[in-house]
């Protein structure tokens, strides 16, 4: 770190925020101005989170943490690696995106998330949780490999810690025989006695020249003959026996990590003082700080579950209330209900979630039945096998996930739910385009890959009425099933007369019959395709019929078969990938079968989908009424007829 000194020339500058915009700033101000700082930081935060939307309470927690680690570490040189990246916006900030900070997940402007190709500063991609030990490991390897020096330090949170990928690069750290510096921001214990001095001094003595030429001299002295070898080992079994006596066993230092901590994560100063030492210490390290979640927003503090992640146009304070009744039922909402009506009928339901309780909307399962509601954290492979060996046990039980978490669970889905063939309901929520969160948290592949796994059922419902009846199903059948339905409000009725009831089970609907054209969706692109059907008429193509799939696995072949036979184009709509998803598998059969109906799938491309609203990344792929009607439009060539 550069020296700090009262008297060095700064530029004039309207606010302490603007002046440490660049990080490079940050080394000549005083205690009481980076105190200043972080009140300033905090503010911008809160002031843009709520409008944009965002994880508000995790990046409120990390401000001081994130100060310090730019007035000690160089990020132009050094390898600062954030897990998940929520909690970084004071990061973005204080490199390069001060003035950027207002675009925060807005279309064209700067990511919720670390992203490379934003930032020189990013060092590594992240949005899921539990990567960041492992990349760190592999950056300090290369490091090595390379004959660099730069320092690689890894961020992550005491939920993310729990992981098992987490604990698997945890466990590799000792036989990669690397430096690495691994920051463990702990939000949820209370600050414990050892914070503050004695920890301190700790750390201060274990990188002081005089102990470490004092330990280099006894080994090496000892490593001069046979008798000194065993004078070597017989200390070293001295040292590991007074530290069980006097210390509570620690998981770090078992797997040769040594520990410095806790320490207060607030406290600026000594966060420096200690990420200085650690520029010192030869060996791999974990640091242990200890933040409050939401810190310096009353209302992220008392509900930091919450205010974890808020919502564009998020209002707080006695406004916030009003607003929440304005709300509509979501789709989460309407699956964890009707979970609860389930489980308050038969003893056998269960709900599990990874560490998203709130984001699935089970805070009144768990009230409700809390025997039966299991957050296993942030471990969702374990989650699936958990849930696999409660169905093998006699329970019927329902996993909620957002369906970028599924990925992470794909070999347990197989091997241990669909290959048993255990009655597990998967709720696959955000299941599409997500919007603002971006890249990382697109829940494009669920359809694509589950549809590929025998024995799945994939449901996938327009509205309430079918995913009543789907869900029903599922409970009523024994079977492995996902029902998958996107981030948003869920409406009631979706083309239904009045007391109709739904289609049988596994049978596709059609929701309008017509002449030359079939516009086929499921899920939330149906609503999209009735659209296009009226859009369709309005710009004089006669006859679009409607049809909803309802079902992604296992297709209702009879019906669409009868479809291609009857219309000379059909267009399929889908909230997910084209490639491997459901408008090329059935364009594939129509190839193969000899009918003359093309079939136009309509989706999202090979690409991975940045952030924006979820309306406005639709229109930037055609999924939208006005984009389908334009390309089916373009297949007629502006006639009225089928071109053929």
């Amino acid at each position: 770190m550069n020296p700090r000194t009262e008297d060095m020339e700064r530029p004039p500058y309207k606010t302490i925020l603007e002046f440490a915009g660049n990080y490079k700033g940050l080394a000549i101000l005083g205690e009481d101005e980076v105190k200043a700082l972080c009140n300033d930081i905090r503010k911008l935060i809160i002031d843009v989170t709520l409008k944009n939307g965002g994880h508000l309470g995790s990046s409120l927690g990390a401000v001081e943490l994130c100060v310090a680690l730019l007035r000690v570490f160089n990020p132009e040189r050094d390898r600062i690696i954030f897990d998940v990246g929520h909690q970084a916006y004071a990061y973005k900030i204080l490199t390069d995106r001060l003035t950027k900070f207002n675009t925060l997940r807005t279309k064209g402007g700067i990511s919720g998330f670390p992203r490379r190709a934003e930032s020189k500063f990013d060092a590594f991609d992240v949005g899921h949780s539990s990567t960041s030990i492992s990349a760190a490991l592999g950056f300090a390897k290369a490091r090595d490999l390379r004959g660099q020096g730069h320092e690689v330090v890894a961020v992550i949170g005491d939920g993310a810690l729990l992981n098992g990928l987490a604990l698997e690069a945890l466990n590799n750290v000792s036989v990669c025989g690397t430096k690495l510096t691994i920051i463990l921001n702990d939000n949820k214990m209370s600050i414990s006695p050892r914070v503050g001095g004695i920890a301190e001094h700790l750390a201060k003595l274990s990188v002081s020249a005089p102990y470490m030429r004092l330990k280099k001299f006894v080994k090496d002295r000892c490593r001069a003959s046979a008798e000194g070898r065993g004078v070597e080992n017989w200390l070293d079994r001295v040292k590991t026996k007074l530290k069980s006596l006097l210390l509570p066993t620690n998981m770090f230092e078992e797997m040769d990590i040594s520990y410095w901590g806790p320490f207060d994560g607030h406290d600026s100063m000594e966060l420096e003082e200690i990420f200085e030492l650690s520029k010192q210490y030869p060996k791999p390290l974990l640091i242990h700080v200890i933040t409050k979640k939401g810190k310096g927003c009353s209302e992220a503090e008392d509900e930091p579950s919450k205010f974890h992640g808020v919502g564009s146009g998020t209002v707080i304070g006695p406004a916030a209330s009003q607003a929440a009744r304005k709300k509509g039922a979501d789709w989460s909402k309407s699956v964890a209900d009707k979970i609860c009506e389930m489980a308050s009928r038969d003893p056998r339901i269960a709900a599990c979630t990874a560490a998203m309780e709130g984001g699935t909307r089970l805070e009144a399962f768990r009230g409700l039945f809390p025997d039966r509601f299991f957050d296993v954290g942030i471990a969702e492979g374990h989650m699936l096998t958990y849930a696999a060996g409660l169905a093998a046990g006699g329970m019927r039980p329902v996993v909620c996930i957002y369906s970028t978490f599924l990925q992470r669970a794909a070999d347990q889905l197989v091997h241990d739910i669909c290959m048993q063939k255990h009655p597990v309901l998967i709720a696959v929520d955000r299941a599409g385009l997500t919007g603002e969160d971006g890249e990382t948290h697109q829940g494009l592949l669920d359809m694509a890959w589950g549809k590929s796994v025998p024995g799945l059922t994939i449901g996938v419902p327009r509205d309430r009425v079918d995913l009543d009846f789907m869900m029903s199903g599922w409970h009523d059948g024994n079977f492995p099933m996902m029902i998958r339905y996107p981030k948003g409000s869920a409406p009631d009725s979706v083309a239904r007369q009045p007391g109709s009831v739904p289609a049988p089970w596994g049978k596709a609907e059609m929701l309008s019959d017509g002449e030359t054209v079939c516009l086929v969706g499921l899920g939330s692109a149906v609503e999209i395709a009735l659209g296009a059907a009226a859009e369709c008429e309005a710009r004089g193509i006669p006859g679009p019929a409607v049809m909803d799939l309802r079902f992604a696995a296992p297709m209702d072949w009879p019906s669409i078969d009868g479809a291609m036979a009857k219309y000379s184009l059909m267009v399929v709509a889908e909230d997910g990938y084209v490639t491997g998803g459901i408008g090329e598998s059935i364009a594939a059969r129509a190839s193969t079968s000899g009918v003359r109906c093309r079939v136009y799938p309509i989706g999202v491309g090979p690409k991975y989908i940045t952030h924006a609203t979820r309306a406005q990344q639709l229109e930037d792929q055609g999924l939208t009424a006005g984009g389908i009607a334009c390309f089916v439009e373009e297949l007629y060539g502006g006639n009225t007829a089928a071109s053929g």
